[in-house]
């Protein structure tokens, strides 16, 4: 069992920065590879970003490519978001979700655990 809590969001006026965190429980939470979803008013959830269990490899959805930045600190279970150069379209709640697989693709939907969300919005 893997508990996920993030923590992070807010209000930012667009051009402007915001970090998220994940803080991971559980004895093996840091052999999940960990993602961010996104799930915008009317619109289904999506995917952001995937991180291996080392840190050593990511990944990201075209749309936030080069404007965020995903890492991890497994001393610490805690995952994390940096998101710079917001947009009004980044305005979404996002989650953090673990999984034990890998996936370097934006059609993976998401493992099994999920945290509670935090939301992000952004004023343009």
């Amino acid at each position: 069992q893997v508990q996920l809590v993030e923590s992070g969001g807010g209000l930012v006026q667009a051009g402007g920065s915001l970090r998220l965190s994940c803080a991971a429980s559980g004895r093996t939470a840091s052999t999940y590879a960990m993602y961010w979803f996104r799930q915008a008013p009317g619109k289904e959830r999506e995917f952001v970003a995937a991180i291996n269990w080392g840190g050593t490899s990511t990944y990201y959805a075209d749309s936030v490519k080069g404007r965020f930045t995903i890492s991890r600190d497994n001393a610490k279970n805690t995952l994390y978001l940096q998101m710079n150069s917001l947009k009004p379209e980044d305005t979404a709640v996002y989650y953090c979700n673990a999984e034990r697989t890998y996936y370097r693709n934006s059609v993976f939907s998401g493992g099994p655990y999920w945290g509670q969300g935090t939301q992000v919005t952004v004023s343009s």
